[in-house]
């Protein structure tokens, strides 16, 4: 599956630790990044300036949904589930199968 034309859905949901040029500090999650051109396609396409977890990200139907609003949300709840903040009981609540119970694609968004 190819990225869908204009969707940027994982350029602003997820945080980037590393440096990105024009944001030396990464970015927090849910901040458009800005390399992310109006058109919401990436400047650092094929660059080696991208950052790896922009290189690791690849399209997927589970990933990006059916539209911008799916993706963001799908990528948003990966990016709370996995987030080194995230507490024991949060953690014991979304492992598992309760994890594709919870947030399958079969689930209302």
């Amino acid at each position: 599956m190819k990225c869908r034309a204009g969707c940027g859905a994982c350029c602003i949901a997820i945080s980037i630790s590393s440096s990105i040029p024009g944001m030396p500090g990464g970015k927090p999650a849910g901040v458009r990044c800005v390399q992310l051109a109006s058109d919401n396609r990436c400047k650092l396409y094929g660059k080696l300036e991208r950052p790896a977890v922009c290189s690791g990200f690849k399209a997927s139907p589970e990933m990006c949904g059916e539209s911008f609003q799916e993706a963001y949300e799908y990528i948003e709840w990966l990016e709370r589930v996995t987030s080194p903040e995230i507490n024991y009981d949060q953690q014991k609540r979304v492992s598992g199968n309760t994890t594709q119970a919870t947030y399958g694609r079969a689930a209302t968004l």
